[in-house]
């Protein structure tokens, strides 16, 4: 589903292109939550994250993967609004107040859902098969695969980078953590060996522009050729004569 099961270093580009309803967390044009996402008579105190929960038994592990494998599911069909607490419960055989222990909003089951992802992708990444001879060669191959891994689902990917875009502090351990691994699978494709804090900050900058042409396409804003020409002038200009050879004085 969606990037699990992708592999970057085997995908080839096409030719043109390289509930508790009654509390359920809702976002306006703005981003700005309209109701609270914790359910009726549960202490925000109390709702433990995604990330947080004990997950030290088989069984624990197994509601969560459940939780999220239902999550993409909806997503992938209607979007963000199908996401709806009670649903996801339903699907995932679970009870409303447990998905609630896991996760107090459906922002941070996307989010949480999108992190498990691309640690998918990055489990599954080799540089070493990694198309190109250059770092620009190599990050645009895994740019252009995520991107594309990414289009193929497009309401899905509107649920992950809607909860993503505009996920409030609640939600910030699970939208660093994102943000992190997306840093790493870009550094890592730009350097053969550890990449640098450098490498790092680049990564970012390439994320951020990566992301906002995301949102972009995703409203309609740019096309798919539009987002692979401005992702390919930012690599260019950040990377431009990276891999030369230096000058030798005498």
């Amino acid at each position: 589903m969606y990037l699990v099961g992708f592999d970057i270093a085997k995908v080839s580009l096409p030719d043109d292109l390289r509930d508790r309803p009654t509390r359920e967390v809702d976002l306006n044009e703005s981003g700005t939550s309209m109701a609270s996402p914790i359910p009726t008579g549960t202490p925000a105190s109390n709702a433990a994250v995604g990330s947080e929960v004990d997950l030290g038994s088989n069984a624990q592990r197994e509601r969560r993967r459940r939780i999220l494998d239902a999550t993409l599911a909806l997503a992938s069909k209607g979007g963000y609004d199908a996401v709806q607490m009670r649903a996801v419960a339903d699907r995932a055989d679970v009870a409303v107040g447990t998905l609630y222990r896991y996760f107090p909003s459906k922002v941070h089951l996307l989010v949480t859902a999108l992190a498990r992802e691309f640690e998918a992708v990055e489990s599954r990444a080799d540089k070493s098969r990694l198309r190109g001879t250059t770092s620009l060669e190599r990050l645009r191959h895994v740019l252009d695969m995520i991107t594309m891994a990414m289009q193929r689902d497009p309401l899905l990917t509107e649920a992950m980078t809607r909860a993503f875009m505009f996920a409030d502090a609640s939600a910030s351990a699970e939208v660093d953590k994102v943000a992190n691994i997306i840093d790493r699978l870009l550094a890592n494709a730009m350097v053969e060996g550890e990449p640098t804090d450098l490498d790092l900050k680049i990564a970012r900058v390439v994320s951020d522009v990566w992301m906002s042409n995301l949102v972009q396409w995703l409203t309609r804003r740019a096309s798919a050729t539009d987002v692979t020409n401005r992702l390919e002038l930012t690599i260019t200009l950040l990377l431009a004569g990276r891999d030369q050879e230096p000058e030798i004085r005498d």
